[in-house]
Order: structure tokens, then sequence, then C-alpha cells
């Protein structure tokens, strides 16, 4: 799948991973998708929490590895 940018986020915990993921989300355009890299443990199940609630696309889901779609305007 191609993706648009790509973030290493390493091993930011829950709270540090949604804030910075947020922002940079907001920064692509509807449908653009974000690759994030995420090594903390706890990324799995926030990830795809966090999409579910605020409605972006959770295109690929293998740990480290998450690709997101933003949703649309």
């Amino acid at each position: 799948m191609q993706v648009d940018e790509t973030w290493d986020a390493g091993d930011l915990g829950c709270g540090e991973l949604i804030a910075a993921l947020l922002k940079r989300v907001k920064n692509l355009k509807p449908r653009q998708t974000l690759e994030v890299i995420a090594r903390d443990s706890g990324a799995a199940e926030d990830i795809p929490a966090w999409c579910r609630v605020t409605g972006h696309i959770l295109r690929q889901a293998e740990p480290p590895n998450y690709i997101i779609e933003r949703k649309e305007a």
C-alpha cells in the first residue's frame, strides 16, 4: 500500500502517542495516508481505538506498523 507520509513514533506511550498522532493526521489532506511505526506495547490497542473514536480509517495494522487514512473533511 502506498503511503503519503511515514512517522516513526518509537516507544511513545498512550497519551504522548495519541497527542502526536492527532497533530500529524491534521496535517494530512483528506484520504491521504500516514504510516505509523509504534513500538509501545499498548499501540496495538490504542491506535485502532483512536481511529474508531475519530473516524479515521485504519487501513493496516501489523504491529509495529499501522497505516491510517485521514477521513473526509
